[in-house]
């Protein structure tokens, strides 16, 4: 396994993140020499029409951001539960059809894996939304970032689509190949801008 530092975005609304984050989670829960960064991004202030109010001023209209600041607060502050509460997070939304901006939801989700829900809640509400404001715009300023899931190396970033999974328990080997691919491009072929099969196969 390659020793590798890189960053990568998530907004749990998004398959394509989950997917990524899972084989990120299985290689990390492997033991795969990566130092990995987890970086909020709010794909609903990313469709912010011109002149319209931000995630940050309505967040109540927003369906992603409760479960985004969750995710932040858990990974500053519960960092052993990350893992499990972030898998746990994406499959509330798409294994389970979940909505992740009701409190109850979070709430049960949270517990599911040990976490004191109410205390997470209770740090969303007291600044979590200014977390998560800060990554998001630090990373649309530094990277041009405006989508997840975003893999971020030094100064390169680039946006990916990984069409399979790796839930809890799937073998290692596939996800740590997968990462350390992206991250191979990423950081040693940056000239490679874009790659995209014309069909998916069924």
């Amino acid at each position: 396994m390659t020793s590798a530092t890189f960053a990568i975005t998530w907004d749990y609304r998004c398959p394509f993140a989950r997917n990524a984050h899972e084989h990120v989670l299985t290689g990390l829960a492997a033991g795969a020499d990566w130092n990995v960064g987890f970086i909020p991004f709010s794909l609903g202030q990313a469709h912010v029409e011109e002149g319209q109010p931000s995630v940050w001023e309505k967040p109540e209209q927003d369906s992603g951001i409760l479960a985004l600041q969750a995710g932040v607060v858990i990974r500053d502050e519960y960092p052993e539960l990350f893992p499990a509460a972030h898998r746990a997070l994406f499959a509330a939304r798409h294994d389970e059809g979940r909505h992740l901006e009701d409190r109850t939801v979070i709430r049960e989700t949270l517990t599911a894996v040990g976490l004191p829900a109410d205390e997470v809640l209770a740090r969303v509400d007291d600044g979590g939304l200014a977390r998560v404001q800060a990554e998001h715009e630090r990373y649309v300023a530094s990277h041009t970032v405006w989508g997840v899931p975003t893999f971020i190396a030094d100064d390169q970033s680039v946006f990916v689509r990984l069409m399979n999974r790796a839930p809890f328990g799937a073998e290692a080997a596939p996800s740590v190949r997968a990462v350390e691919r992206v991250v191979d491009l990423l950081t040693g072929w940056p000239e490679l801008n874009e790659f995209k099969h014309t069909s998916i196969p069924r």
